[in-house]
């Protein structure tokens, strides 16, 4: 097990500084506030560099390599539902790496076309992303490349880190960090940096993808059925011990959203803000929605400072755009 450190973080942020986007935070709302309610910003990090919060620990992961001389000639390879693919191919292009991606079968077809036009080579392989990362692990024995993974290796989720570090910095009185999980390497990453600022870290899955918070009712790693609308970017059936690690840790929360509240969240991003995001990254706002489940989402207190981390946005916008091209 390898539990994040803040001195992971520090040392990813050294890495990736001048390769990747600072962090774009926006304030609450404008006006009079309700003292009752809680003040969210929303950290916009599918500003991102490829689309996502994944070109930082991409970046970090093979810098941390070339330091120290372990990056092989074969290149790269990486299992991935697309953005770590993306994050990977677009960093091992910037290190002139051949980088070979991995995705199940039904991946978006707006990933693939992106990925190889950074240059990737592109395999499919079943419909899930364990089914991928068998197939890549598979390629990595052969050919001598070296595994990246997409969010259960040290060096991408301390990288991944670095987006709490540049949060903090522009909200310093911050109470609260919400983000969405999938196998928990960014969850871990930020809430390394979390604790060190004394920022509580909630990490929010859905319902029926839900490998953190499976693990830690179980008290264990465990695998869990995958089916969600957001499943493309957080279907992974089994989180990682570091996840677990972070998940434990004082005042950390895991919490559930149901499929309503996060279809509702992305909507909402675009009705009041014109953000269009993946199902994945409205997870994380969804837990901030009134539940169907009263189980469910995290209740903000009055006042209280809450970021919520939108990590993502590689996604057909045809769905929420034709309802306002009618107008």
């Amino acid at each position: 097990m390898h539990e994040i450190s803040y001195g992971d973080v520090k040392a990813a942020a050294d890495r990736v500084a001048g390769r990747v986007r600072p962090v774009t935070v926006v304030p609450p709302a404008g006006g009079a506030r309700d003292p009752q309610e809680p003040q969210v910003w929303l950290a916009l990090e599918y500003m991102q560099h490829t689309g996502s919060f994944k070109a930082r620990g991409a970046q970090n992961f093979l810098a941390a390599h070339r330091e120290a001389g372990t990056l092989p000639e074969a290149g790269v390879c990486i299992a991935s539902g697309g953005n770590a693919g993306l994050a990977c191919a677009w960093a091992a292009r910037q290190q002139g790496l051949t980088a070979t991606v991995f995705l199940p079968e039904n991946a978006p077809a707006l990933k693939v076309a992106r990925l190889r036009g950074y240059g990737a080579q592109v395999r499919l392989a079943g419909t899930q992303y364990a089914e991928a990362l068998e197939a890549c692990e598979h390629f990595a024995a052969e050919s001598g490349a070296l595994a990246a993974h997409a969010y259960a290796d040290p060096y991408v989720s301390a990288g991944a880190g670095t987006l709490m570090e540049e949060i903090h910095a522009l909200v310093p009185d911050l109470d609260t960090v919400v983000v969405s999980v999938g196998g928990g390497g960014l969850f871990a990453g930020v809430a390394a940096s979390a604790r060190q600022h004394g920022v509580r870290a909630v990490a929010v899955e859905p319902e029926h993808c839900r490998a953190l918070n499976a693990a830690l009712a179980a008290g264990e790693l465990v695998d869990v059925e995958v089916a969600s609308v957001a499943a493309d970017a957080l279907g992974a059936r089994r989180t990682w011990q570091g996840a677990l690690a972070a998940v434990r840790q004082q005042d950390a929360r895991s919490v559930l959203v149901g499929e309503e509240q996060i279809v509702a969240a992305r909507r909402l991003l675009w009705e009041e803000r014109r953000i269009v995001v993946e199902h994945a990254a409205a997870t994380a706002l969804a837990a901030l929605l009134p539940p169907g489940n009263p189980s469910h989402g995290y209740r903000a207190a009055p006042g209280e400072k809450v970021a919520v981390v939108l990590c993502g946005a590689n996604t057909d916008p045809t769905d929420l755009l034709a309802p306002a091209a009618a107008h």
